[in-house]
């Protein structure tokens, strides 16, 4: 029994790293054109659904497009309305993925692996090698559930599983409360849900308990999100809100049919293993339809649960500890944490900013300014620090490190100087003199915006990782930026050419807020210079050719 846990555990883990390996290619492939896609599809409720599953689909995760969505509300990108649309068409992307990947056809594992390494170590392009992660990722999945049914089927006959198979059977309460809980601790449903699927296709679960622990991996996956974007402002929780009332409360009122059925069957229900994802994709339709014709009441009534709460927030405790200037490694560590700080203040400061350009806000805007005072002091204490940090014996390694560090801060305050001075500017003379951008122009604002979003969240996550691969990934995206914003330009020339009022008249201010943001990406982007020159993939320089003088 011992080496059965420890085979399914083993299995299991690799399923979630599966699953993690595919979500982490498509983030570094093309978050940015999934998130250009998910901001553009509030057309209608069916296509913003359809843009929310097919992102699912590619992600392997609802919750992680929960969180975007719930970030675009932030930002003023989409509705919450539409918000939620996405995050039920997520759901049911979700679950169609659980049944696509329990296909069973034995040459297509390696063929996905070995396909996916050899892009992965052959290939020049990022995004080409990000592609051969995914299909590593996939072929991993199909490995994960052989070994699963592995392990399990020598064990139908077991003593004790018999016994557990049969509690199970009749305590199906119990089952729904394993399923949730097990959906949180893995902190992915379309992991869970293949699992107990497995299970009960080897006959190790009952399939009606399994199809009970499926129904409870959909309550915890509904809390994931919910959990996870406590930070966020209330606007931006309330489709999550929402989604978790529909879903989680359908899936308790789905549990009580279950049971009713059960009774009315005496227990003799839902043999067909086949059940259990049928039953999940038919969940998370019928929660999808109600979802829509629900949309309004549902986001009224989140709305109602959440008035009264804010954000949580947590009095500023600065990371700079004194006690560890003894320590060179353990205050770099400190310094370290204190910069990320100032990045995902900036970060917030950005995230809001385009809020003010459609709408002046004096709120806001203090908000804005109150937030660079923190961005400031933050930058000035982070040097102290380091100077005091200095004036102790240090290795060539510390030393460089606390270089490194000293530049990032610098880089970033320059930043937050450019949101809190130049763009609150820029938006302010915008409204005072009553101009507006043309739909085009505002349409190229925001997704360029968006784009530096994205680029600045993969800086962020370099600080704690110093992932080489995402280093290389942001660099190249800064000469992207860099080419994008020259084409920003010229299509901004075009409309000009064209004699259009609204980009004549927002012309300065069209062309400098480019320009910020282009800055803003490149100040973020030399986080990734260190661990790039460390890894020795850093040339010299940019020329073609060194001078001859």
């Amino acid at each position: 029994m011992a080496l059965f846990l420890l085979h399914l555990a083993g299995a299991a883990a690799l399923l979630l790293w599966s699953v993690r390996l595919i979500r982490t290619g498509v983030e570094r492939a093309y978050l940015t054109p999934l998130r250009r896609w998910l901001r553009h599809s509030g057309s209608n409720a069916l296509v913003a659904a359809g843009a929310g599953g097919l992102s699912a689909l590619l992600l392997q995760s609802s919750t992680a497009v929960a969180l975007l969505v719930a970030g675009f509300i932030s930002s003023q990108m989409v509705t919450p309305a539409t918000a939620l649309a996405i995050i039920l068409g997520a759901d049911l992307g979700s679950a169609l993925m659980a049944q696509l990947l329990m296909f069973r056809v034995s040459w297509l594992s390696p063929l996905l692996i070995l396909a996916g390494t050899i892009l992965f170590l052959r290939a020049k392009q990022q995004q080409m090698r990000q592609t051969g992660r995914i299909l590593i990722g996939l072929g991993l999945v199909f490995v994960s559930l052989h070994l699963i049914r592995e392990a399990t089927s020598p064990l139908q006959d077991n003593q004790l599983v018999i016994a557990v198979v049969g509690y199970l059977n009749s305590d199906l309460l119990s089952a729904f409360l394993i399923g949730a809980v097990a959906a949180w601790i893995m902190h992915s449903s379309l992991a869970a849900v293949l699992l107990f699927a497995t299970l009960g296709g080897e006959g190790l679960l009952p399939v009606v308990a399994a199809v009970a622990m499926a129904l409870g991996a959909n309550l915890g996956g509904s809390f994931i999100p919910w959990l996870l974007a406590q930070s966020m402002s209330a606007a931006a929780r309330q489709p999550i809100v929402a989604n978790l009332l529909v879903r989680g409360g359908g899936a308790i009122l789905a549990l009580v049919g279950l049971l009713a059925a059960t009774v009315a069957r005496e227990g003799d229900l839902l043999q067909d293993a086949r059940w259990v994802l049928a039953l999940h994709i038919g969940f998370n339709f019928v929660v999808l339809l109600l979802g829509l014709l629900l949309r309004r009441p549902l986001l009224k009534l989140s709305a109602l649960l959440l008035s009264g709460t804010s954000a949580a927030t947590v009095s500023r405790v600065s990371a700079l500890n004194r006690q560890a200037l003894s320590d060179p490694r353990r205050a770099l560590g400190c310094a370290s944490r204190e910069i990320l700080r100032m990045g995902e203040t900036i970060q917030s400061m950005l995230t809001t900013i385009l809020q003010l350009y459609d709408r002046w806000d004096d709120d806001l805007a203090g908000h804005v300014a109150a937030q660079e005072k923190d961005v400031d002091r933050m930058h000035f204490e982070t040097k102290l620090y380091l100077a005091r940090l200095q004036e102790g014996a240090l290795s060539e390694e510390n030393a460089r490190q606390m270089m490194v560090l000293a530049n990032i801060a610098t880089n970033l305050e320059a930043a937050g100087d450019l949101v809190s001075s130049d763009m609150i500017a820029l938006a302010k003379k915008l409204h005072s003199e009553n101009l507006a951008f043309s739909s085009p122009g505002w349409s190229d604002l925001s997704d360029f915006h968006d784009r530096v979003l994205a680029n600045i969240q993969v800086a962020l996550d370099l600080l704690i990782t110093g992932d080489v691969d995402a280093a290389r990934q942001l660099l190249e995206e800064k000469d992207a930026v860099r080419q994008l914003e020259q084409a920003l330009q010229r299509r901004h020339l075009d409309r000009l050419r064209m004699g259009k009022p609204e980009s004549i008249e927002t012309s300065n201010v069209h062309q400098e807020t480019i320009r910020a943001l282009k800055q803003i990406n490149t100040a973020f982007t030399m986080i990734a210079y260190p661990i790039v020159e460390e890894a020795g993939d850093l040339l010299s320089s940019r020329l073609a050719q060194p001078s001859r003088n």
